[in-house]
């Protein structure tokens, strides 16, 4: 071609040959062909294989400043945040020392009172920590099992408790496993105590109490109870120890045609997601053996005869 002249004629690889229409019918054919082939036959299995290793330091190699970046943020974000968390817990054991301190007091005062009283001392919570493994397969109960059982000393009745309150109690014991029924499942019952009244009563699972889970039942209409009143066991079961917070009333339904209330309870424990619970001993254990009655020492005496006299039956232990 002569220098100077402009050569007008189309490339050929741009603007000739095959429609564009063509090509992605065939793409899209070979794109289609492909998937079903590495699907059926994993014909590209080693070709992504061989890809990614060759890709993965030079990916390594472009996140090291994304990470830096990202690290440095977080440090200092942390930073802060673990002072907030120190200074939080600082207040926190304060208090906590303070009260401390006040419970030693309480208790001795309680064991000095107890002594003049001639009161026997009051029992020792014993206790073991368990994990919980799962729940229990029932979709209609709500149940946990852990991993304490029979060789480690767990009996039925036992009660189960975290940080926050009560969560249950054990109603089946295996050797290396035992069964926890939640406060939540509509066959669970527990005594109560209001701690602002001082009244006695028994709260009931139900799941449907308002998502609470729990009802406070067979009390008076007029009763004398409050939304945010607390609720501990009562101790009166001889299975919880008294004093263990249980759950808060969240509300009250006074029905006029009805003689007893509705109460609803939300339990203080979160029952959902924990992992870690407090197995205590049943508190019966500890106490005194329940006195057995005693046997009849005498039988009536028979009737007397008609004309006579029945022979008097002496009794044992009886007066002269």
């Amino acid at each position: 071609m002569p220098i100077g002249t402009i050569d007008r004629t189309p490339p050929p690889f741009f603007r000739q040959g095959p429609s564009a229409l063509t090509r992605l019918i065939l793409c899209s054919a070979l794109a289609l062909f492909l998937m079903v082939a590495d699907n059926r036959f994993t014909i590209t299995r080693q070709l992504r294989s061989v890809l990614a290793t060759a890709l993965y330091y030079p990916q390594q190699a472009l996140l090291v400043p994304v990470q830096a970046i990202q690290g440095g943020s977080d440090y200092f974000l942390g930073l802060k945040g673990a002072l907030a968390n120190e200074e939080a817990a600082r207040r926190e054991l304060a208090l906590q020392a303070e009260r401390a301190l006040r419970v030693e007091q309480l208790t001795s005062e309680n064991a000095h009172l107890r002594g003049l009283l001639a009161l026997r001392p009051s029992l020792s919570v014993r206790s073991q920590a368990a994990q919980v493994l799962y729940e229990a397969s029932d979709p209609y109960s709500r149940k946990v099992i852990i991993d304490r059982g029979a060789v480690n000393g767990v009996a039925v009745t036992s009660p189960v408790i975290n940080e926050t309150g009560v969560l249950g109690q054990v109603t089946r014991v295996y050797p290396l496993s035992s069964e926890v029924t939640l406060l939540t499942d509509k066959d669970a019952a527990i005594p109560v105590l209001n701690t602002r009244t001082q009244v006695r009563s028994a709260a009931f699972g139900s799941a449907g109490a308002l998502g609470a889970g729990m009802e406070m039942r067979f009390m008076a209409a007029n009763a004398d109870v409050q939304v945010g009143d607390q609720v501990t066991t009562s101790g009166v079961d001889g299975i919880y120890p008294p004093g263990l917070p249980v759950a808060k009333v969240a509300s009250v339904d006074r029905k006029i045609d009805s003689g007893f209330a509705r109460i609803v309870l939300t339990p203080n424990a979160k029952i959902d997601g924990v992992r870690h619970v407090l197995v205590i001993e049943p508190v019966g254990l500890q106490m005194p053996a329940r006195p057995v009655a005693p046997a009849e020492d005498a039988k009536a005496a028979p009737a007397p005869k008609k004309g006579g006299r029945a022979a008097p039956k002496a009794a044992s232990g009886a007066a002269p």
